[in-house]
């Protein structure tokens, strides 16, 4: 079992920053593969970025720029640096933890950004 839990939401304006973070607990031995994705009021969840166990980055041409995704092994936190802000960016952001065990997920937290 994994345990994620996201942190660092908040209300920020626009052009401001945040950094998510997310620390994993449990049998982090077993993911492959950590994500972010968000979720806005109404809308489905979409992808934001992920990062492999070789630390190799992808991230959303939404967000491409912008934000980066980044990982402390000895914390086991994975972090999402988000920059330039937009009105557009407000959602939900959650942490995603692929195992061979299955996905886990954090409880989300709120990013607001304020024009």
């Amino acid at each position: 079992q994994v345990h994620l839990v996201e942190s660092g939401g908040g209300l920020v304006q626009v052009g401001g920053s945040l950094r998510l973070s997310c620390a994993a607990s449990g049998s982090i031995f077993t993911i492959s593969t950590m994500a972010w994705y968000r979720q806005a009021p109404g809308k489905q969840r979409e992808w934001v970025a992920s990062i492999g166990s070789a630390s190799i980055t992808t991230i959303s041409d939404s967000v491409k720029g912008r934000f980066t995704i980044s990982r402390d092994n000895a914390k086991n936190t994975v972090y999402l640096q988000m920059n330039r802000l937009k009105p557009e960016d407000t959602a939900v952001y959650y942490c995603r933890g692929t195992s061979y065990m299955g996905d886990y997920w954090g409880q989300g937290t709120q990013v607001t950004v304020s024009s």
